[in-house]
């Protein structure tokens, strides 16, 4: 395993080692061969080889010597030169002008897409709602079938109204009776409260005659102690005599 991991560490060194320059360098010579259009390392760039053209022509047409083939060689290879650097920025022209209607296209997409994105999601609300609805209907179906079903469980109606009708003959029976037995007990409670008025005249009347009896049994021993003392005071008199 750490053989493995040397291994990839030197591959590693090996592959970064072959790299001349590091990211910041290479956006520094990007940068640079976009602008002067060039486009490998070698040689001298294109706006410099145009100078060079150009210099060399106008070196050419200064100098005093009769040299008019020279001078047209070197402005119609200057002119090539021309045409072969014109060509790059009409290709460049046209990539930026086609990048720019890529960058429109795109910003239109991406606004069409962020409409699209914001559609979905009123979409999203708008089934969450029906959703939750759905769910409220369905739970009242649901509820409303247990109450169909516990209904068919029942009796039929004709049934149900003549137990009623029977509950209800039962429960008149029973407020008669209720009603008789009321009666019978309110009579029961005067013979009672009557009863009791009996009794309580009755012992009345025995307490009056018990008293009375004492009364006349006091009375009578009264007179017969009476009595006596008279016989016993006439005894003595008669003994004295």
């Amino acid at each position: 395993m750490l053989g493995k991991t040397r291994k990839v560490s030197a591959r590693g060194e090996a592959v970064a080692a072959n790299y001349a320059f590091g990211p910041a360098e290479d956006d520094v010579i990007i940068k640079h061969r976009l602008l002067t259009r060039t486009t490998t390392t070698r040689g001298d760039p294109p706006l410099k080889k145009l100078q060079k053209k150009f210099t060399s022509f106008v070196s050419e047409v200064d100098k005093d010597d009769d040299n008019y083939n020279d001078c047209e060689k070197l402005a119609r290879a200057f002119l090539q030169e021309l045409t072969t650097f014109e060509i790059p920025l009409l290709k460049s022209k046209a990539i930026v002008e086609a990048n720019v209607r890529e960058k429109e296209n795109f910003n239109e997409l991406k606004e069409e897409m962020n409409r699209q994105i914001l559609q979905a999601q009123a979409d999203i609300e708008d089934l969450k709602k029906q959703l939750e609805e759905s769910k409220v209907e369905r739970r009242h179906k649901e509820e409303c079938e247990a109450i169909r079903k516990l209904i068919a469980l029942q009796p039929p109606r004709s049934e149900t109204m003549k137990v009623i009708s029977e509950l209800e003959k039962e429960i008149a029976a029973l407020d008669t009776e209720n009603t008789a037995g009321s009666r019978l007990l309110e009579l029961r409670k005067k013979q009672f409260a009557l009863l009791l008025h009996v009794v309580d005249e009755l012992q009345n009347t025995i307490e009056e005659e018990q008293k009375s009896l004492v009364e006349e049994m006091r009375m009578a021993t009264e007179e017969l102690k009476n009595g006596l003392e008279d016989t016993s005071g006439a005894e003595a008199m008669a003994i004295d005599q």
